[in-house]
């Protein structure tokens, strides 16, 4: 068991959270959510020692062995990826290295047989001679080839790095396992079968992540990071959302009532206080007004961007037809036919045949076969995976770099679709040049709601969002009348949106009108 006690932590005047007092118990998986900023990571690295709180302590049951999912990439170059995976159990290789250490001495005594023997036993015990399995079947299930198994991290790629680091991580069954953001990077069997394994996990596992989906196949538990402090929820993500809506709901309609019934008991008193014959009655409202009090609504650190995608011209019956289309070294032969009312999918083993795709299809690359054609009713629009050519300009301030987008340049007109992308008064104000990716997206839909496109296509939207910004995008997507075609990493986004999938692979296309979770159970195997 994992017991945090009294835990603060402040960084300089800015307080993240406060007398925190939480037990994390064996068999459930804890999902820590909570505005970007809002001490989430900071959270883990307390729990993993690397950061000391401000007031508090954390205690852990004894002989527990805490795993964390590394960030470095670069810090095993030198190791092989197996011999990176086993890194993650370093009480083995200091047994295995001590073991050895006795092998290798010229005069080996009985003494020290016997340590070796006392070595041998705590070796197996803790799995050392199937170590070597194991780790290449955590490879292979992350979908690893066996034939980078043995290459030297510093050689292998920066995808494949990331599965290594979570394979380490999962290696040799921690007590206690931190995970943050583990599904980055992933392709969807692999975040499929890191699903299975921790549901099946049968120690503590806490988890940061912004894939709602995740967060709802595998966490029991929600812990909150909001209001100064981490409240506990029992359940998924969807759970905890309905619940701390009605929890909100419940107190603005408690305030609500409260409110009404004071001024009605201030009236009364008002008016009867010198009436001798009601003076009984206006003392005893009095009373009862000393006792109402409104529940406090700590502002809180989530903000939601409202984010709703209109069009002014009416789609005609023909939208896009394309005819095999080619692309060196990315697709070949592509044909399909985009009908009114589709919300297409597009999925890949490798993302870079969906932006070249999306670049063909948007204009910006000339460099293909085959042929594509818009309906003349059709006005696209593309918000990139890639959005650096659009900030090109640092010292613009964001009222004049979306000003040429908008057909009214008032300023305050601007600052209205800035306001709904959370940019409100002075953050308006802000160099293009010191913009985050999140804030840069923002920028993007905004850019996208005001040129008022009647097809627009999102290459990987959700990339740098927070959870808030992702569910109003989820949400702007669902209620878009439009015609979509899009990317995504996020399952519960291409899974409540998309009616349409179109897969690209090395050899075959295949396209299905039908949900993502649809999808994956026919085609799962063969993508």
């Amino acid at each position: 068991m994992l017991k945090i006690t009294n835990l603060s932590m402040q960084f300089g005047g800015r307080i993240l959270f406060k007398n925190v007092n939480l037990n994390f118990q064996k068999g459930n998986c804890y999902g820590i959510i909570g505005a970007n900023g809002a001490g989430k990571s900071t959270l883990l690295r307390i729990i993993s020692g690397e950061l000391e709180p401000t007031d508090g302590h954390i205690e852990f049951t004894e002989h527990e062995r805490l795993s964390i999912l590394k960030q470095n990439q670069n810090a095993y170059d030198d190791l092989t990826a197996i011999q990176t995976v086993i890194q993650g159990y370093p009480k083995l290789i200091e047994i295995e290295n001590a073991r050895n250490a006795l092998y290798m001495k010229e005069d080996f005594s009985e003494e020290d047989g016997i340590k070796a023997a006392e070595l041998e036993a705590e070796y197996a015990e803790m799995g050392g001679y199937e170590a070597d399995s194991d780790a290449r079947s955590l490879l292979s299930n992350l979908g690893i080839p066996s034939d980078k198994h043995d290459t030297l991290m510093g050689e292998l790629d920066a995808k494949i790095k990331v599965k290594v680091l979570l394979a380490q991580a999962l290696f040799g069954n921690p007590d206690i396992l931190l995970l943050d953001e583990p599904t980055n990077n992933l392709d969807a069997l692999a975040a499929k079968w890191l699903e299975s394994f921790l549901y099946s996990f049968e120690n503590t596992v806490i988890i940061v992540s912004h894939d709602r989906h995740f967060l709802n196949q595998v966490c029991t538990r929600i812990c909150d990071v909001d209001y100064g402090k981490i409240s506990l929820f029992v359940g998924n993500y969807d759970f905890w959302y309905q619940s701390s809506q009605l929890i909100q709901k419940q107190l603005r309609d408690q305030n609500a009532k409260n409110e009404d019934r004071i001024k009605e008991l201030q009236e009364f008193i008002a008016r009867f206080s010198a009436n001798a014959s009601k003076s009984k009655q206006a003392t005893s409202r009095k009373k009862e007004l000393e006792k109402i009090s409104l529940n406090e609504l700590v502002p809180s650190s989530r903000v939601y961007p409202y984010i709703d995608f209109k069009f002014e011209r009416e789609i005609g019956n023909d939208v896009l037809e394309v005819e095999g289309l080619s692309k060196k070294g990315q697709f070949k032969n592509l044909s399909f036919v985009v009908r009114k009312g589709d919300k297409i999918a597009f999925i890949a083993k490798n993302s870079l045949q969906i932006t070249s795709l999306f670049n063909v299809l948007a204009k910006k690359d000339d460099q293909f076969e085959g042929t594509f054609k818009f309906g003349i009713t059709i006005t696209p629009s593309y918000i990139p995976s890639d959005n650096s050519e659009y900030f090109k300009e640092g010292d613009l301030n964001l009222v004049d770099w979306l000003r040429p987008y908008s057909k009214d340049q008032n300023e305050s007109t601007i600052r209205g679709w800035l306001g709904r992308m959370l940019f409100s008064n002075e953050e308006a104000l802000k160099k293009v040049s010191v913009l985050s990716g999140g804030e840069k997206v923002r920028c993007m839909m905004a850019m996208s709601m005001l040129t008022a496109g009647n097809l627009i296509m999102m290459d990987d939207p959700t990339n740098h969002l927070d959870l808030e910004s992702i569910t109003a995008l989820n949400n702007g997507m669902k209620n878009y009348k439009g015609v979509l075609l899009f990317s995504s990493h996020d399952h519960e986004l291409i899974n409540t949106v998309a009616n349409r999938i179109i897969y690209i692979g090395e050899d075959k296309i295949i396209d299905r009108v039908c949900t993502y979770d649809e999808f994956l159970e026919k085609f799962g195997n063969e993508i």
